[in-house]
């Protein structure tokens, strides 16, 4: 498949492994680049620049194919070491960047400068034309069904991503309730260039996850996510479990009066006490709508090629078939 993914990123296939915290590290990006996708190493998972720096040359051990690394811009008291993560992509000679939260504006120039591609994670129309604006290759558009966080809008893919080709001139990828050839064909039909993929990558034997996470993901169905932090703005797409129950009715009890604190011990630090040590009811953890999908747990080879071979199936055979000229009646 060649598309303007494909041909910006130099990959075969136009399937993104997203930046996942606690879950792309090293051997998850470099197994879905070795499948002829887009592997992605997170960034702030990795607590130091000199952490990073390892992190992308142990990927480059396993793979000789092109993976990126993505960079959260997070607003904090203590912001982290954003010149030293940018200074340790660079160094470390990665060629493409997935960023996301706040504006990346300010640290474009060293990035283009080094000859860094970067897509940008947007979930709205307004945001992807202002990173189109400040230089960015191309974005990625989250939908409402997303894990993580999809903002405030609420727009489901079936509405943003053909308003992104209204809008858009750079390539997009679609994001949200990706999951299977189904979703790569509809949104290549919608006016995206390729997909990215989350919550179907951790389900995986190469993710570097619990297995207790994986068999989660799979017993879970399209129901069993829930919004949190609402109230707060920062709204977070996750899967249900006892934590998380509790953590909405703490919302609902607090009103206008929430803040971070009263939530606190359900989300904050959790994710190595989930993906590391497995204890699913730690706290709130992202997960999307997708999950109602997912009932196995491949190689990211079998996934991608299975996605690919599938695809051409769906366009080749049953949509052409649809469009086959009927014999005119006598």
């Amino acid at each position: 498949m060649k598309t303007r993914i494909t041909e910006l990123f130099g990959i075969e296939h136009p399937i993104i492994q997203g930046g996942m915290h606690f879950v792309g590290l090293a051997e998850m990006a470099a197994a879905v680049s070795n499948a002829g996708g887009l592997g992605i190493i997170t960034g702030l998972t990795q607590r130091t620049p000199e952490l990073l720096a390892k992190e992308i040359a142990r990927c480059r051990e396993m793979t000789d194919k092109p993976f990126g690394v993505n960079l959260t811009f997070l607003p904090a008291v203590t912001p982290p070491d954003y010149p030293g993560y940018v200074k340790a992509i660079i160094d470390g000679g990665v060629k493409i960047v997935e960023t996301a939260g706040n504006n990346p504006q300010k640290w474009m120039p060293a990035l283009k400068e080094a000859g860094v591609k970067v897509i940008h994670k947007c979930t709205s129309v307004r945001h992807s034309l202002k990173a189109e604006a400040i230089g960015c290759d191309a974005v990625s558009v989250d939908g409402f069904e997303c894990g993580g966080h999809p903002g405030e809008d609420d727009v489901p893919n079936f509405i943003l991503l053909p308003r992104a080709a209204e809008e858009l001139k750079i390539p997009f990828v679609a994001s949200g309730g990706m999951a299977d050839a189904r979703s790569l064909v509809a949104a290549l039909a919608l006016g995206a260039e390729g997909m990215n993929m989350g919550t179907r990558f951790i389900a995986t034997k190469e993710a570097p996850v619990h297995e207790n996470v994986k068999q989660a993901i799979v017993a879970a169905s399209e129901l069993d996510t829930r919004l949190i932090m609402r109230p707060l703005r920062n709204t977070e797409r996750v899967l249900t479990n006892a934590a998380v129950e509790k953590l909405l009715v703490i919302e609902k009890e607090k009103g206008a009066s929430l803040s971070f604190a009263d939530i606190a011990e359900e989300v904050a630090g959790v994710y190595p006490r989930i993906m590391v040590n497995g204890e699913m009811d730690a706290g709130g953890w992202s997960c999307g709508m997708v999950a109602g999908l997912i009932h196995d747990i491949p190689t990211c080879k079998e996934l991608v090629e299975r996605i690919v071979r599938e695809a051409e199936e769906i366009v080749a055979g049953r949509l052409t078939r649809m469009f086959a000229r009927q014999p005119a009646m006598a």
